[in-house]
């Protein structure tokens, strides 16, 4: 009996663990397909109302699956799930497609990577958590490696690009810490999967609200490519990710989950060399290495 326990403990961690691989690898590719989806002339709201129309029907079948199946919501449950969908798949969303106007996708994505420092220093500012030494030099470690990819794409592009660009990714990962810091308490009452479901609804119907307030329904006429790119967001870099992810936190904890996330960075500096011809840099390899040591401390128990 005990034998059988730790195979089906090994089995679920070995599960857990390619699943937490699986959502790493599709967030990554997220602002690769941003990118190659540009030239083609789209704007960042109508390339987010494309991926998040193109996953609306998953995200309603899942939706109201999980809602008939669980406790009915107060107005309460309601308000926190429309504040935190705006805060996160819309909000940070379109701040970080807007960002990708003006940086390269691996500075991207290392300044996206600073949510978790961003998660703790809000439970610091606002929720009565301590600061430990361990969270502070993972915090230097951090931004020290964001100023080491800073410096790569200021030698490649405006300097005013580079500092708007980032600044506007850098809103959307504290949009993002905002939205996690927010979604434990509802995690805990939901379930991963239904809150994560209704919280995307949310997040889709705000999006395609700001798109209609923004275009004409004729914007959505765009080149065949610009289609592609948003259906291979939807499902590759949301869909698949998404229930990866709360899959690998059922399996593994949200912990270790954590860990297999920050080869993220790396293969979106991959993908960017590889399919956008990003340069690589001595510099940005640095402060890639930085970002995932500091994430990597901070992630540990």
């Amino acid at each position: 009996m005990t034998l059988q326990k730790s195979n089906a403990w090994k089995d679920s961690s070995a599960a857990g663990a390619a699943l937490a691989l699986l959502a790493a690898f599709g967030f990554s590719l997220k602002a690769i397909f941003v990118k190659l989806a540009y030239p083609y002339g789209v704007d960042a709201i109508t390339l987010l109302a494309l991926r998040m129309g193109f996953s609306l029907p998953v995200f309603l079948w899942i939706g109201l699956a999980e809602q008939r199946a669980g406790a009915s919501l107060s107005g309460g449950d309601w308000g926190r799930l429309i504040l935190l969908g705006c805060f996160g798949y819309y909000g940070a969303s379109i701040l970080d497609f807007w960002g990708l106007e003006y940086i390269s996708a691996g500075l991207e994505r290392l300044i996206l990577f600073t949510y978790p420092t961003l998660t703790i220093l809000i439970g610091v500012l606002f929720q009565g958590r301590a600061f430990t030494k361990r969270e502070g030099i993972a915090l230097v470690l951090c931004y020290c490696g964001i100023g080491f990819a800073f410096m790569h794409d200021l030698g490649l592009n405006e300097a005013r690009d580079v500092w708007l660009g980032g600044a506007l990714v850098f809103g959307s990962s504290v949009s993002y810490a905002i939205y996690l810091s927010g979604s434990a308490p509802m995690i805990g009452r939901l379930g991963a999967m239904r809150f994560t479901a209704l919280a995307s609804l949310v997040s889709s119907a705000v999006t395609l609200l700001h798109f209609a307030a923004a275009h004409p329904l004729t914007a959505f006429i765009q080149p065949l490519p610009v289609y592609g790119w948003g259906l291979a967001m939807a499902l590759f870099a949301t869909i698949i990710p998404v229930f990866a992810q709360s899959a690998a936190i059922r399996r593994l904890g949200a912990g270790r989950s954590s860990l297999f996330s920050m080869v993220g960075p790396l293969l979106t500096i991959g993908f960017g060399w590889w399919l956008l011809a990003e340069h690589i840099s001595l510099a940005q390899t640095a402060g890639a290495a930085l970002v995932v040591v500091g994430i990597l401390i901070v992630s540990r128990r």
